[in-house]
């Protein structure tokens, strides 16, 4: 059913000619037709034989759900449409129920054998429908058939039938708590699943139903980690929260040490002034001293590394959920890097905007310094909400320091011009906040608050104040002009708030203003029975303190006021005034108190402190619910404390068994451990290790890079696989070497081949036990040097390895006569070899009379052997008339040097990562050239350059070959160079075609078709084609494809198809080529490719060089 076709025919009609034509859709709401009626043309429908016309019927009940419309009436007609047999129509029937299932679970409940039956469908959607189906109908008497479908759900073949496992098993545990063991068996088996599809809902399933149980993660912790970057969004989120409380309790606190200097510097700082501490001082000095230096655990480090790329996930839970794993979990120096992604979730919805400056708001007290650099993106915009504005000015104000509170103050003057009331209040409590926290503002502040005391809003006034009677309490005596100048506003103001700080101010200082405050209680005196509770209150306090420090003036007041009080209608003030009368008006009757009044009423207040409303709320865990509302929400996980000590990191290996064989991209990379045996300690490595230093430290390294933090028992286990996959490839490729030395010329040099052969092969088998028990050393390497040559990973040297080996080797043993003849006819070609890996840059011999020892009739007659087809053709010993020569520099421009270059596809020792090109100079000129070499690489990001060795000197007439590595990064992009002599500089460029960025790699046919399964859908590149006339048969459909790409030959069982593999040499990326011939001289191209640019771009190559 297409997407579009979903909710269309929104005005009814028939679905095919000839059928009749039904009323209109129900979901349009037509004002005069009723219901029922309407009701009754889709159960007609439903009803049906037609499966066209039971389609349209439930696209239109689809769309009135998806509308919000009740549909619920029409349960029991969807329901018997379970069992139909059209796949579009049960597709929407079980939307439909899982939408109305729990609603309608009686009827429900008599289907439930049509969706038992659902649940072994062969479509993979019906089977996780009839699944979500099933675990909505909240009917205790179904939970073991619930149970049983989940557990083999679990077990499916499809990721996704497994996902909607993950997703019953919460619903299954709300229903029954006690099937919690069993459920928990389920998800631990589904923890283990490698799929990213199922990694989120699992997670999730583990939240709702033992999020205790802690031990269930320790295995699947380093998979988790590396698969978090391809699960979806929402599996991202739940993945990240789980894996910061599980990082609380498995590791140490990454910042102890830290805290605890500083809180060591600040005893010594304010204990220097007593001589009686000094024990304890040098008792903690010891302390810090014998604490050992924090060491983060390698999978702390896995964990920070691979959540730090989300960061730039277009998803704004997921930025959030990353931000709180760093700050709750990272060293201080390295949360810095969350500051500019939650600044970008500034530009997003009010919504997101919230959420954010909540948890920026928390941060700030803490981290302050990672968010001054974006002081600008917390201001306020006229169009923000009020609830954004007010916490731009909270994050703002805790900001706020020495350096830049003028600019802050200036920005707080606009915004208090604003028309919006509150913000201004809010902005004005921010200035006084301002005030209290950097003492050198403080008088600049309360001046610009008294000014704003004559503004005409009274809201602003009133604020005012209140901040104000806060700043004024921090230094009464120097500011009792201001206190005179407020007492003068009392008539003015209306507010109650401030009418009762002005009042609290005159009576606690009225000593500073002696004349001004029996006069404000006279007229408060006049108006106290329309005064507001709080106001009334503050007029008792005033004229108590009063009547204790100017009883002469103010006694009759105090007692006309008291009388007034006692009358009141609220009981607070008649209580206060009670009690006030007894306290302060001395009588025989009066207790002990009424001494104490003075110091009762007129104690020294300490000033308010100002904090912030967001100080303590990082125990809650940033990010959640709880942390929003400030308080605990049902379902809320304590964020764990650090432990003391590190628990047992080894928990978290895992262990490979021996007999598993790696068939997955991702575990052949890893397993592809540079083997010891071509370790850098043998001095001499020379050409003959190219091709198997290529693959194996490039996968290597990449593996490094991917599985930082594994243990190393990993590695042991990946040596065992790689071994045995040797096994199997050894006897191809002694066949292959019998078959070149038979083609030698002579009789004897065959004999004596083969009879090396022989002994090699049981020393090859002695080679790989010894590897396997991991005992390598150089002596071993040494006396099995022959032997071990033949494991090389590509074939293309492996009669000339044996033969360098045998020259390095003789030094070392006696020279026979044979080995000293052998030596002497093959002399040539050691050198031939050595000049294309450049080896010898000085000499100068032509490339091509490598050919002689490979002829183009040999590889025809090698082509049947099942080897990586780098043998197959001429082209991958050396650079011959099939491989394509590029030119650099043409003779004319530069002035006598020609300079041409070619992909020799031989593997760039220095750097496997790099494609060898082979540069050949020629000196048409008639004096020589000095000083050849490279200059100003121009590259794009990510690319690479390793130049060639100067060559000092190119006599006039001669050529030289020399060999320098590129990363192209796997794209055509040209690499820009200068190329120089001693007296003038060329701007040249080489543009590597698709082809040439790949390096061959050997499969089996079952592990071809395995990775071909993994990389489908975009990853899969097909299309049909017509062969060339000279291309109708195998041989040369492999010459074409090898010459259009650095591919291996894949053996195949059937006639008809080619497979070639390879991946590509920068990243490692698997590509893999089929091309299937079929009757009529046609055939079907099917690239697949992990990268889909690099797989579109060798299949135009690939289809130009087979239609040509």
């Amino acid at each position: 059913m297409s997407s579009s076709s979903a909710f269309n025919d929104e005005k009814g009609g028939s679905s095919s000619v000839g059928e009749p034509e039904y009323g209109h859709d129900p979901a349009s709401g037509g004002i005069f037709s009723s219901d029922y009626k309407r009701h009754d043309d889709l159960k007609e429908m439903l009803d049906s034989n037609k499966d066209s016309l039971k389609l349209e019927a439930m696209k239109r009940i689809v769309a009135m759900v998806a509308r919000g419309k009740n549909a619920s009436d029409l349960f029991p007609a969807v329901v018997k449409n379970v069992a139909c047999k059209n796949i579009e129509v049960k597709k929407l029937v079980y939307v439909y129920l899982v939408r109305y299932a729990e609603e309608q679970q009686d009827l429900a409940l008599l289907s439930i054998s049509t969706f038992q039956r659902g649940l072994k469908d062969p479509n993979q959607l019906i089977r996780a429908s009839a699944l979500r189906v099933l675990s909505s109908i909240r009917v205790t008497i179904i939970v073991p058939i619930m149970m049983l479908a989940i557990k083999e759900a679990a077990s499916d073949m499809s990721p996704y039938v497994r996902k909607t496992a993950a997703h019953a098993i919460p619903k299954l545990y709300s229903l029954d708590p006690e099937q919690k063991d069993q459920l928990i068996e389920v998800i631990e088996k589904l923890l283990a699943d490698k799929t990213t599809l199922v990694a989120g809902s699992v997670v999730m399933a583990f939240e709702e139903v033992c999020p205790e149980r802690i031990e269930l993660i320790h295995k699947n912790y380093r998979k988790l980690c590396n698969l978090l970057i391809d699960v979806e969004e929402w599996g991202q989120v739940v993945i990240i929260n789980m894996l910061t409380r599980y990082a609380r309790t498995q590791f140490l606190n990454p910042n102890i040490n830290e805290s605890l200097l500083e809180e060591g510097g600040e005893k010594e700082f304010y204990a220097s002034d007593d001589d009686e501490d000094d024990e304890e001082k040098k008792a903690e000095a010891a302390a810090l001293a014998k604490r050992k230096p924090y060491v983060m655990d390698p999978d702390h480090r896995l964990l920070l590394r691979n959540t730090k790329p989300l960061l730039q996930s277009r998803n704004a839970a997921v930025v959030m959920a990353v931000a709180q794993l760093y700050f709750h979990l990272a060293p201080k120096a390295e949360v810095g890097v969350i500051a500019k992604a939650l600044v970008r979730l500034l530009r997003s919805h009010s919504e997101v905007q919230y959420v954010v400056l909540q948890n920026v708001a928390t941060m700030t007290i803490k981290r302050r310094g990672m968010f001054e650099p974006h002081l600008k993106s917390f201001y306020i915009r006229s169009t923000d909400p009020t609830q954004i504005k007010i916490l731009k000015l909270e994050v703002l104000t805790n900001l706020a320091s020495e350096t830049n509170i003028s600019t802050i103050l200036r920005e707080f003057q606009t915004y208090i011009k604003s028309m919006d009331k509150d913000f201004v209040a809010a902005t004005i409590e921010a200035i006084g906040r301002c005030a209290t926290n950097i003492g050198e503002v403080r008088d600049t502040c309360l001046n610009g608050l008294v000014q704003l005391l004559s503004n005409r809003d009274e809201l602003v006034v009133a604020e005012s104040v209140v901040v104000i009677k806060k700043l004024l309490q921090m230094q009464p005596e120097q500011h009792s002009e201001i206190i005179k100048h407020m007492a003068k506003l009392i008539d003015n103001i209306q507010v109650p708030m401030a009418r009762a700080s002005i009042l609290w101010l005159i009576g606690e200082y009225c000593e500073h203003v002696p004349k001004i405050a029996p006069d404000v209680l006279r007229k408060m005196a006049k108006t106290f029975t329309n005064e507001e509770d709080i106001v009334k209150l503050q007029i008792l306090n005033l004229a108590a303190k009063l009547y204790l420090t100017n009883s002469k003036q103010t006694k009759l007041l105090t007692q006309y006021v008291l009388n007034l009080a006692k009358y009141d209608q609220n009981y607070d003030i008649r209580d206060r005034a009670r009690f006030i009368r007894q306290l302060i008006v001395p009588t025989d009757k009066s207790g002990a108190l009424s001494k104490y009044a003075k110091k009762l009423f007129l104690a020294l207040k300490p000033a308010p402190v100002l904090e912030s409303p967001f100080k303590d709320r990082d125990h809650f865990q940033l990010g959640s619910l709880s942390h929003l509302l400030n308080t605990k929400a049902g379902g809320y996980q304590e964020l764990p404390e650090w432990p003391d000590s590190a628990p047992d990191p080894s928990v978290r290996n895992v262990e490979v068994p021996e007999w598993s064989k790696c068939t997955s991209r991702k575990e052949r990379k890893e397993k592809k451990v540079e083997k010891p045996f071509y370790s850098d300690s043998e001095g001499e490595s020379g050409p003959t290790e190219s091709a198997d230093s290529e693959s194996d430290s490039g996968s290597r390294s990449e593996s490094d890079s991917e599985q930082t933090g594994s243990g190393s028992e990993s590695e042991e286990s990946v040596e065992e696989s790689q071994s045995e996959e040797e096994e199997d490839e050894e006897e191809e490729k002694m066949k292959k070497k019998k078959k070149v030395d038979k083609s030698q010329p002579k009789k004897s040099e065959s004999a004596e081949s083969d009879q090396s052969s022989g002994e090699e092969q049981k020393k090859e088998r002695k080679g790989v036990k010894q590897r396997r028990s991991g005992s390598e050393s150089e002596s071993e390497e040494e006396s099995e040097s022959e032997s071990s040559e033949s494991e090389s990973g590509s074939e293309e040297d492996s009669e000339s390895d044996t033969d360098t080996r045998k020259k390095k080797k003789t030094p070392a043993s006696k020279p026979t006569a044979k080995d000293t003849k052998k030596e002497s006819k093959k002399e040539t070609k050691e050198i031939s070899l050595l000049d294309l890996d450049d080896f010898a840059p000085t000499s100068s011999p032509q490339v091509t009379p490598v050919n002689n020892f490979l002829s183009s009739s040999l590889a025809s007659d090698l082509e049947g052997l099942s080897l990586t087809d780098t043998v197959l053709a001429p082209t991958t010993i050396a650079p011959s008339a099939s491989v394509r020569m590029y030119e650099l520099l043409h003779r004319i421009t530069g002035e006598g040097l020609g300079v041409e270059y070619c992909f020799n596809r031989q593997a760039f020792s220095p750097d496997p990562h790099m494609v060898a090109v082979q540069i050949h100079f020629t000196n048409n000129t008639s004096c020589e050239t000095k000083n050849l070499h490279i200059e100003e690489p121009k590259l794009q990001s990510g690319m690479r350059i390793k130049e060639f060795p100067e060559i000092d000197m190119l006599p006039a007439g001669e050529s030289v070959s020399v060999v320098m590595g590129i990363d192209f990064c796997d794209s055509t992009q040209a690499a820009n160079f200068q190329l120089c002599t001693h007296t003038r500089k060329f701007f040249v460029s080489i543009q590597p075609p698709v082809g040439e960025l790949m390096t061959p790699i050997f499969l089996t046919e079952n592990e071809f078709k395995k990775e071909q399964g993994q990389l489908m859908g975009m990853n899969e590149i097909s299309d049909k084609l017509t062969l060339g006339e000279k291309c109708q048969n195998d041989h040369s459909i492999i010459e074409r494809v090898n010459a259009t790409a650095n591919l291996g030959r894949v053996p195949c069982g059937s006639d008809k198809d080619c497979r070639f593999a390879g991946k590509t040499v920068s990243s490692g990326s698997l590509v893999l080529v089929t091309v299937a011939r079929k009757e009529g001289g046609g055939a079907q191209l099917t690239v697949n490719c992990e990268k889909m640019v690099i797989g579109t771009m060798l299949m135009k190559d690939i289809l130009h060089a087979l239609m040509q």
